[in-house]
C-alpha cells in the first residue's frame, strides 16, 4: 500500500494504475463497516483506493469537528491489511482554496430531515464527494446505506452531473446486539450504548408489522415512537419515505426507507431500515 498526501503524488500514483479502480472515501476512525465496503471494492475491481478526510465543510457550528475520532496510525495499518493499494490523506489546505466555488444541495431532499436539522449540512457532504470522485477517476464508489440521505443525494449529484462512476450502496453492518456501526458510538458509555439498542429494536418490530400485513405509515410510526421515546434522550424524527425521499402514507415494499435519528446523552444516532 502506498500512502499519498498530496494531490501531485496522488494524480501520480493514480495514473499508474491500470484496470478498475474502486474507491471509498471516508473520514476515518475505520471500523467493521468501512471494512465491509473496502472488502466489496477489492472484490469487484483491480484496484482499491480509500481516502481519509475529515471534511470540516459538512460540520455546522457547535457541531463536533474537533473532537471526531481521529486513529491514523490504526486506520493506516486497517487499510494496509484490507488490501488497500492506494490511500489518499490530504490535509485541508489540498482539498479547499480560500474563494471556493459555491455548490449546494437539492432545495427539497437536500433540507429536509437531516438538512433541516443540519443546514448547509448536505452542500458541503457533496461538495467533497464530488471534488474526491473527480480526484480518484474510480468506475465504482462504494458507500453505506446506513447514511442513506446522504447515498441517495450523492446518486443524484452524480445523475445531475452526468459523473462516469457508478455508485455502489452496501448494506448496514451491525455489532452483535444490533447497533449500526458508527465512529460516534465511542463516545457512548455503558448505559447510553444499552439505550441506543432501542434505535435497532424499532426497527425491527417496524419490520414484523410490516410483514404481518401494516402499511400504514402513522401506526408503524406511533409503535416505534412508543419503543424509542422511554430510552432515547431527545427523538429527532421517525420518518417514513420512498427512495426519493417523498412522505409516505402507506409502505411500499421495495421503494421504502424508514429513518430515524436520535440522541442518546450527547452522542446524535441515526439508523433506517431499507424495505
Amino acid at each position: 500500500m502506498v500512502v499519498a498526501r498530496d494531490y501531485a503524488s496522488f494524480s501520480e500514483l493514480r495514473d499508474e494504475m491500470k484496470g478498475s479502480i474502486g474507491f471509498v472515501p471516508t473520514m476515518g476512525a475505520l471500523h467493521e463497516g468501512h471494512l465491509s465496503l473496502i472488502r466489496r471494492a477489492r472484490k469487484e475491481n483491480d484496484h482499491v483506493i480509500v481516502s481519509i478526510f475529515v471534511n470540516p465543510t459538512q460540520f455546522l457550528a457547535g457541531e463536533d469537528l474537533e473532537k471526531y475520532p481521529r486513529r491514523e496510525e490504526a486506520d493506516r495499518k486497517i487499510c494496509e491489511l484490507a488490501g488497500v493499494d492506494l490511500l489518499y490523506m490530504p490535509t485541508t489546505d489540498q482539498i479547499y482554496e480560500e474563494d471556493e466555488l459555491c455548490f449546494g444541495a437539492p432545495k427539497i431532499r437536500g433540507y429536509i430531515l437531516e438538512g433541516a436539522k443540519r443546514p448547509g449540512h448536505f452542500d458541503g457532504m457533496l461538495q467533497v464527494v464530488m471534488k474526491l470522485l473527480n480526484l480518484s477517476r474510480a468506475e465504482r464508489a462504494y458507500f453505506g446505506k446506513k447514511d442513506a440521505q446522504q447515498l441517495v443525494l450523492i446518486q443524484q449529484m452524480v445523475r445531475n452531473y452526468f459523473m462516469p462512476v457508478e455508485i455502489v450502496p452496501c448494506e448496514i453492518v451491525r455489532d452483535a446486539d444490533g447497533l449500526a456501526l458508527s465512529s460516534r458510538n465511542v463516545y457512548l458509555d455503558d448505559d447510553e450504548r444499552r439505550r441506543a439498542l432501542s434505535l435497532s429494536r424499532s426497527l425491527k418490530r417496524a419490520a414484523k408489522l410490516i410483514q404481518s400485513g401494516e402499511h400504514r405509515s402513522e401506526v408503524i410510526r406511533a409503535v416505534m415512537t412508543g419503543i424509542l421515546e422511554p430510552e432515547v434522550t431527545e427523538l429527532e424524527y421517525v420518518a417514513i419515505v420512498d427512495r426519493e425521499f417523498r412522505p409516505l402514507e402507506e409502505v411500499e415494499p421495495g421503494n421504502t426507507i424508514i429513518l430515524i435519528a436520535a440522541k442518546v446523552g450527547q452522542t446524535r444516532l441515526i439508523d433506517n431500515l431499507w424495505v
